[in-house]
């Protein structure tokens, strides 16, 4: 959590500092490029908003059934074992259990409606962004499809990190430790996929690849 605050500050004052922040510029500057030649990207435009689409359902379908599982598990008579040490793999009580598997179902549950909705705002740039600009009368301007599109992607993003947030909780059911382990490894993960590479390392990876294909041509 402390990660996600830290990560949208950093998106609200550097967004281009980070991979949001730069492909919601680049997105931005596609929406107008589609628009403004419309007649020859059209078909472009549908295609790659249905791979979008397609992946929403995907992660949609997956955050639904994963709570139709947990709904199962939380209103059958299951309970688990206590073969290891609360004081040092935590409570494992009727209680504790329930409150686990509660918070992951709600997690889940979160996730399907942000990907549900970001589902919603895509269809409704599908239909938009073809929509010519004579007929429009000025209000489907590329600004408001831009925004739209926005809103579709924030969903998904937030959607994505609330399936991913669930992996440690899921770990929570056999105890604090490996939540910790998890969440550990996670941020370094999250970081390296979040933060764009600063110019001296982009340079430095660029003659790297350069060394590389100079060796390879050798």
């Amino acid at each position: 959590m402390g990660y996600h605050v830290w990560l949208w500050h950093k998106v609200r004052t550097q967004p281009l500092s980070t991979i949001i922040g730069t492909n919601a510029r680049g997105r931005r500057y596609w929406v107008a490029a589609i628009m403004k030649d419309n007649e020859k990207k059209n078909i472009l435009a549908v295609q790659t908003l249905r791979n979008t689409i397609m992946g929403s359902t995907l992660m949609a379908t997956t955050s639904i059934l994963l709570c139709s599982g947990l709904a199962a598990v939380i209103s059958s008579t299951y309970s688990i074992k206590k073969p290891l040490n609360d004081t040092v793999y935590g409570a494992h009580g009727e209680f504790m259990v329930a409150l686990k598997y509660v918070t992951l179902l709600l997690i889940f549950l979160f996730s399907f409606i942000c990907h549900s909705l970001s589902i919603r705002f895509t269809n409704q740039v599908n239909f938009l962004i073809n929509c010519p600009p004579e007929c429009s009368d000025g209000v489907v301007t590329p600004a408001y499809v831009s925004d739209l599109l926005e809103r579709s992607f924030t969903l998904n993003t937030v959607g994505n990190r609330l399936f991913y947030a669930a992996l440690p909780l899921m770990l929570w059911i056999f105890g604090p430790v490996l939540v910790f382990l998890c969440s550990v490894t996670m941020v370094p993960v999250l970081y390296n996929l979040d933060i764009v590479l600063t110019p001296e390392k982009r340079k430095f990876g660029e003659n790297n690849n350069g060394h590389a294909h100079e060796c390879g041509a050798v």
